[in-house]
């Protein structure tokens, strides 16, 4: 078993909600709380396009959106659809035919934004082709596209506009029987973002979408994104999230999954927990994480692992964690194996040894979860 186990007093209560499908992944209800990330290639470049969903659905991504912002693209779609191994999301703008378009090259969900989608009419087009073909709908409120008559209003995009905007989505939507979809109400204002996500959970029991729209750079929308879904989720509203950065999607998966793992929502792959590193480290801390980071972006077992340059934290450190490592005196350390002190170990080869006790640990946990599953 291993000791990167949840505790009673670290359990989220989340929020009830209805449970969907997108394709064959489970959105809200008791489902695991999935993670999304979008491509940004041109999707009229196929193989761009799918080489960048499999690159997020190795780094985890449950569910890969994928622009369709033209015929070509609707074409393009379909045989994008047939070869992922994902789930795929149209998102739509302001054209509602792509939408129906894409309900008919396979996508498992339709996007649709409410401020530009069109009117009434079309929405029911557009939700009679997700009826046809088995697609979900995502309602996809942002408050930089609110329909201009909220804006009048309210005066400017805010928390209300933002929710109302949604309720009117969803009511078109149930007024014509068809349930099976998700909302999301995205600011790149964390404030007002997080209020609006509030509300929405006590309007509707519909699967909610996470996310800071526009959120920014690798480390600035990593950080905004953190606090604003970190909160959220913390008060159990969230059954999906999409972490919006201006950098590779895969870094939005890999900081999605962080998110999720730090409050115990989530777990795959290795947590590393290491120090800051001071004078009193017996080993590079900076360098060694960074190199085991990548060493170990392979491991897909949920699992532990402390690294700890000096024996002020690392002996209780690694009394929690799968594997540890603690720094000591005269070029060695001690390793830590299910949180017993187990053998000493020279600075020199201890990134290979540490990368083959983790790996070993890795089978025993597949081995003893595949026999729990057969039991």
């Amino acid at each position: 078993m291993s000791l990167n186990h949840i505790r009673p007093w670290r359990n989220i209560e989340r929020r009830v909600s209805r449970r969907i499908m997108v394709g064959n992944v489970p959105v809200g209800g008791d489902a695991p709380i999935t993670v999304q990330t979008m491509t940004n290639t041109l999707t009229t470049d196929v193989r761009g396009t799918i080489a960048q969903v499999q690159a997020a659905a190795d780094a985890g991504a449950d569910i890969v959106r994928v622009s369709v912002p033209d015929e070509a693209s609707s074409k393009a779609l379909r045989e994008i659809v047939a070869e992922s191994p994902v789930p795929i999301v149209a998102d739509i703008h302001f054209h509602y035919r792509r939408g129906i378009e894409a309900a008919e090259a396979g996508a498992a969900c339709l996007r649709i934004n409410p401020g530009n989608i069109g009117d009434e009419k079309r929405v029911r087009e557009v939700i009679k082709a997700a009826r046809d073909h088995g697609c979900s709908i995502r309602i996809g409120v942002n408050a930089g596209s609110l329909e201009r008559h909220l804006l009048e209003k309210y005066g400017e995009p805010c928390p209300d506009a933002m929710v109302e905007s949604g309720l009117d989505h969803i009511k078109i939507l149930q007024d014509n029987d068809f349930h099976e979809f998700k909302i999301s109400c995205k600011a790149s204002d964390v404030f007002m973002a997080a209020a609006a996500y509030q509300k929405l959970a006590e309007a509707t029991d519909a699967p909610i979408h996470l996310g800071i729209t526009e959120a920014g750079g690798l480390m600035s929308g990593t950080i905004k994104s953190a606090i604003g879904l970190g909160n959220l989720l913390w008060m159990g509203i969230g059954d999906t999230i999409r972490v919006s950065l201006s950098a590779d999607p895969v870094e939005e998966v890999k900081v999605g999954y962080e998110i999720l793992k730090s409050l115990g929502l989530r777990h795959r792959g290795v947590n590393i927990i290491s120090c800051p590193s001071c004078a009193r480290q017996g080993f590079d801390v900076i360098k060694t994480v960074e190199t085991l980071e990548k060493r170990l972006e392979h491991i897909k077992t949920p699992m532990s692992l402390s690294i700890i340059g000096c024996v002020v934290n690392g002996p209780g450190e690694a009394l929690m964690t799968d594997v540890g490592f603690t720094g000591g005196g005269a070029g060695s350390g001690m390793v830590y194996l299910a949180g017993a002190q187990s053998h000493k170990l020279g600075n020199e080869g201890m990134i290979d040894h540490i990368v083959e006790q983790v790996e070993k640990k890795a089978e025993e946990l597949e081995a003893a979860a595949a026999q729990d599953a057969a039991e």
